[in-house]
């Protein structure tokens, strides 16, 4: 059953506030946002909307429509409202304005500083993986990489994080582009075995197989459409490496990716479809 408007609520729908219009005017902005949020996963009838937002259906009509008006959300006549024109086009423009190295570099400063290793950020470059930006950890551990470079996808942890979602034909091309270069020293078999098991877990491991006596732990970085658009590493030596701190610091080397990823818009909720392995 459907509220009537009190005394006590304002035209918008919010209840008048000792801090006079501005407070007011806050509120009614949360509730816009809330809206949107509540639309984001598709149309919305007016009142499955209502009862969303815990507001009559006069008040969920006047707001909606303030936010049609300026393009943030529009309507269907059968099926109900949707996000609007205006998000997309705000979307671009910050997908546009976004530095990822500047927007990951408080995240990699934290993780380094908590692991005492070097972190590494890098992406795609065609076919080998450039390296973004780079943090030394405090140990005394020379890590010969360098922002610019560019490495073997196959055999660099970062590499094979970048190419978790990858299809294995792809993974089988780079393969054997690499072997063929002296750069893949690792099993056929073994190789597509561990990258099976790092597509599956979120994260990739380095076992020595770039630079003798490094070993290092990487994540993908994902987008606002949930691709991977770059990966972190944590590297270190060997001897500081063994498979039981490999495995302690991959799920806090998933979390600061998903942490730039969730910066850089991404939602747990919403993943990106899976490409066939095979």
């Amino acid at each position: 059953m459907e509220r009537s408007t009190s005394n006590t609520e304002s035209a918008d729908g919010a209840a008048p506030a000792a801090g006079g219009a501005k407070i007011q005017g806050s509120q009614t902005l949360l509730r816009g946002l809330d809206m949107l949020d509540k639309v984001i996963e598709g149309p919305v009838k007016l009142a499955e909307l209502s009862a969303r937002m815990g507001l009559t259906r006069s008040t969920t009509h006047r707001l909606a429509n303030a936010l049609i008006d300026r393009g943030f959300l529009s309507y269907l006549p059968r099926d109900g409202y949707q996000l609007g024109p205006k998000l997309i086009q705000l979307g671009f423009l910050a997908q546009s304005q976004a530095d990822i190295v500047q927007i990951a570099r408080p995240r990699m400063e934290a993780l380094a500083a908590e692991t005492e290793d070097t972190v590494h950020l890098g992406r795609m470059d065609g076919d080998l993986a450039l390296y973004l930006d780079k943090i030394s950890g405090r140990r005394r551990v020379e890590i010969s990489s360098r922002i610019g470079d560019r490495q073997p996808l196959t055999s660099t942890g970062l590499g094979k994080a970048l190419l978790i979602d990858t299809a294995e034909g792809e993974w089988e091309r780079l393969y054997a582009a690499d072997a063929g270069r002296g750069q893949q020293h690792t099993d056929h078999g073994l190789w597509f075995e561990r990258m099976r098991a790092y597509a599956g877990a979120g994260h990739a491991f380095d076992l020595e197989e770039n630079e003798d006596l490094i070993r290092c732990v990487a994540a993908p970085v994902r987008d606002v459409s949930g691709r991977i658009v770059a990966a972190i590493s944590v590297s270190s030596a060997a001897q500081y490496m063994d498979d039981d701190r490999m495995a302690a610091l991959s799920a806090q080397v998933r979390g600061t990716a998903e942490a730039i990823s969730t910066d850089l818009g991404w939602s747990a909720e919403m993943r990106p479809a899976r490409k066939h392995r095979r």
